[in-house]
């Protein structure tokens, strides 16, 4: 991975979501009415963020999870509720402020430290789970492998990680997006193709003792995303 292109990224990022789309993501991310558009991306995040919790254990008790790119918090919310000790990472300070404010009263906020800062800092720990939920579908395929190379350093059990799929129907819907406001344009979205990212993760080597699992694809309206599943050998 380049680190200079990594990092320019990343700033990227921290900045449309700090200085652009809080707001808009923040009542995307609730139950706050949206247009049908929105409404189908929420509708495909929800279906994403279920399919990634239904590939968790239903008891965490005692597993430590971090979730990278964590945005408001929902699926932190979700694995905290199942036992999980939860760091949830995001670059938005911002929207950290956000999930902290929504956390309910009823969660037992001891195991649940959301944070603004980078997924890779080694300084986060050892984890069992990764889950990284359309954090990394701006980056390309070659950053990809090395991010999840580095996350699997610090992984036991799993690493769930979503990516946007190279399909000529989300070409078409990245060329209308490009007819909105620049100011509603988040940085671009790398797609890749499924198979040319599978064979990318198996011949990494920072990967060689990790096997893909399962995948599954969501399809609502303007979301289109991939998630997909790496365990130990």
């Amino acid at each position: 991975m380049s680190v200079a292109s990594y990092l320019e990224r990343r700033g990227e990022l921290q900045t449309y979501f700090d200085r652009t789309a809080v707001d808009a993501w923040a009542r995307l991310t609730s139950d706050a009415p949206v247009g049908r558009i929105r409404a189908t991306v929420r509708a495909g995040r929800d279906e994403m963020r279920n399919t990634l919790l239904s590939w968790l254990p239903a008891n965490m008790s005692g597993a430590r999870l971090l979730d990278a790119g964590c945005g408001t918090g929902a699926l932190s919310i979700e694995a905290a509720r199942r036992g999980a000790c939860v760091v949830a990472v995001d670059l938005s300070p911002k929207l950290i402020s956000v999930a902290r404010e929504r956390i309910p009263a009823d969660l037992d906020v001891s195991i649940i430290e959301f944070k603004s800062g980078d997924m890779l800092d080694p300084k986060l720990g050892r984890f069992d789970f990764v889950v990284a939920m359309d954090s990394l579908i701006h980056y390309r395929s070659a950053d990809i492998c090395r991010i999840m190379a580095g996350l699997a350093e610090r992984t036991n059990e799993a690493m769930l990680v979503t990516f946007a799929p190279k399909t000529p129907a989300l070409a078409v819907m990245h060329a209308v997006g490009r007819l909105f406001p620049h100011r509603d344009r988040a940085p671009a979205i790398e797609p890749v193709a499924e198979q040319k990212l599978r064979r990318l993760l198996l011949s990494d080597e920072g990967l060689e003792r990790w096997q893909l699992g399962r995948s599954h694809r969501v399809a609502s309206g303007f979301y289109k995303s991939q998630a997909l599943e790496m365990i130990p050998r």
